[in-house]
């Protein structure tokens, strides 16, 4: 039976990480992986260039822009290896990365040079892809990994495995598993930063706008998101709409602005003065896309020229584009979610090493804790962290 410092189970952003970063402080770790390949949700996500982080996060903002629930609990590992860190980690590497908005940093290239970084880093052997775990059993001074290569036995395992979003790339709930087995609880999980679905009679009316991409205010469950909006062929997507479904519960509607910060009475009644003739559907397309104008003005019941409608007549088809109530019927699921919102309870866990309180030696961080960030590179520097943060203990 083979000896390790440590066990670390899943060779995504935080087990890969956390791998690196123990190996460095010259810790014996082995890292496995059922998949084929490391760190694959590095290699898709963003296009392929990988939001790895996000450089406008602070701690001041952190309990905002992380869903849990606790809150506070990520203040810990987020502020003692921060977007600065990790930017300086990039940066040793060689690797040259960009702001695109927001503070959203992405490769200039593609993110599979991470990953490779990652793997360089590891002691030659020390990533065993094709592993499945069959379960983590405690010893007399540690713990024994059972995997379909036999036996490994060490006084602490680092549970990495991630949540269940995107299966395709092997995602599953492994982790969740092992952490009822040990008697910690795991809360409600549900695919998060997913596009939304209608149902069939909200989709006749929305289908025909599939593709039409604009600037839009979302809001849901006390939450607002200023950010784009996508009809799809199934619903609703884009960044404002990824960003609440993480909020969004079944049965709950959304608030929609598809023209913020824009007052729409008086840019009609411009066109109004200056060329009162057209029909109000012509006139609105100037302002809005127009197949969505055409909608908008079929939904309102408003028609006519401009020049016969007042201001207050103007009020339902206003209404219409600037205060849309809808509610969807579900989400695409994990088979397109980007995370998994919940999972092990942070009650269970310690702030500061991600250790199991009450089964000493036994770490969970990335995405299988009930952590999970806003779209935009939180959810990695969260790996980051929690994978630190647990690499300083081992």
């Amino acid at each position: 039976m083979s000896t390790f410092d440590a066990i670390i189970l899943g060779a995504g952003a935080a087990g890969l990480f956390c791998g690196v970063e123990a190996a460095a402080r010259g810790r014996r770790v082995v890292v496995l992986d059922h998949a084929a390949r490391p760190g694959e949700k590095i290699r898709i996500s963003g296009g392929g260039r990988c939001n790895f982080t996000n450089q406008s996060l602070t701690r001041q903002n952190a309990p905002e822009r992380f869903l849990s629930e606790n809150p506070r609990f990520a203040l810990s590992a987020l502020s003692r290896f921060t977007a600065r860190d990790m930017i300086a980690r990039i940066e040793a590497a060689g690797i040259p990365w960009h702001e695109k908005h927001s503070g959203q940093l992405f490769f200039d290239g593609k993110a599979h040079r991470l990953v490779e970084h990652f793997c360089a880093a590891l002691p030659e052997g020390a990533l065993r892809l094709g592993v499945a775990v069959e379960a983590v059993d405690r010893a007399a001074e540690g713990f024994v990994v059972r995997t379909s290569e036999g036996e490994l036995r060490a006084p602490r395992v680092i549970v990495a495995t991630g949540g269940k979003s995107i299966p395709k790339i092997g995602a599953s709930g492994l982790g969740y598993k092992i952490a009822e087995s040990f008697g910690l609880r795991v809360t409600e999980t549900r695919p998060g930063l997913v596009p939304l679905t209608f149902a069939e009679q909200d989709l006749a009316r929305t289908a025909p706008l599939a593709g039409i991409s604009l600037p839009a205010r979302v809001r849901v469950a006390k939450r607002v998101f200023d950010e784009a909006l996508l009809f799809t062929h199934r619903g609703l997507s884009g960044p404002a709409i990824l960003q609440a479904s993480s909020y969004w519960q079944p049965g709950e509607g959304l608030t929609i602005d598809l023209a913020p910060g824009r007052d729409l009475v008086a840019e009609l009644a411009a066109i109004r003065a200056e060329t009162g003739r057209i029909a109000v559907q012509t006139a609105l397309a100037r302002l809005l896309p127009e197949k969505l104008a055409q909608v908008l003005v079929a939904e309102s019941g408003v028609s006519g020229r401009l020049a016969d409608l007042s201001n207050r007549a103007l009020g339902p088809l206003v209404s219409r584009a600037q205060d849309w109530q809808i509610r969807p019927v579900g989400s695409e699921g994990y088979r397109t979610a980007e995370v998994t919102v919940g999972g092990v309870a942070t009650e269970a866990l310690d702030a500061k090493t991600l250790e199991a309180k009450a089964i000493p030696g036994l770490h969970f961080i990335g995405e299988v804790v009930d952590v999970t960030g806003w779209l935009g590179g939180y959810n990695f520097q969260w790996a980051w962290s929690s994978a630190w943060a647990a690499a300083q203990v081992i």
